[in-house]
């Protein structure tokens, strides 16, 4: 294997730190919407084969009614109370950190973490993402679900990149 596997949090937040409004409400990430823009999305995913999410996230992804778009990547879904699979997904129960190394000893490519907040907290508290990815909305939600909840201990990051958008959104990549 040339590279190793990376796990990168890929996500929007509000300017205030959230990354849903109340009731799960996902309507302010439109406020960016531009055609042909994605903000970097597609070239992103290329380089994604394995997708962890949590169970919340993924009963409101669930909830859109729409085709589901991690259907051509492995994905798993941290949960404490469903196991095994749905057909879309593999429900994980089991030590988040066997799973990551266990993926991370695969041939493969990046493992995408596509929220929510629980799932984000117990990555971080393992030190398991290895990039983080954080698109900034240009907006304040006041209150909702926030990206990072507290934790007993902090962490030092570097800034690789910081592109600023027409729509005001600023991507900040830190490993």
């Amino acid at each position: 294997m040339d590279q190793k596997r990376k796990v990168v949090l890929y996500i929007a937040t509000s300017l205030d730190g959230f990354i849903a409004g109340k009731d799960d409400d996902l309507s302010w990430l439109s406020s960016v919407e531009q055609p042909g823009e994605d903000y970097g999305y597609a070239e992103f995913v290329k380089n994604v084969d394995t997708v962890i999410m949590g169970r919340k996230t993924y009963d409101v992804v669930l909830s859109f009614g729409i085709e589901f778009s991690h259907k051509d990547r492995k994905c798993y879904v941290l949960s404490r109370s469903k196991s095994g699979s749905d057909g879309q997904v593999d429900f994980y129960n089991g030590d988040v950190r066997e799973l990551i190394d266990q993926l991370k000893k695969e041939e493969g490519k990046n493992i995408f973490i596509d929220g929510g907040a629980e799932a984000v907290k117990v990555l971080r508290e393992h030190d398991l993402i290895d990039e983080y990815v954080i698109s900034i909305i240009p907006v304040f939600l006041g209150s909702g679900i926030r990206l990072f909840q507290e934790m007993d201990h902090g962490k030092n990051l570097t800034l690789e990149s910081c592109e600023t958008f027409e729509s005001g959104l600023v991507q900040l990549r830190y490993t």
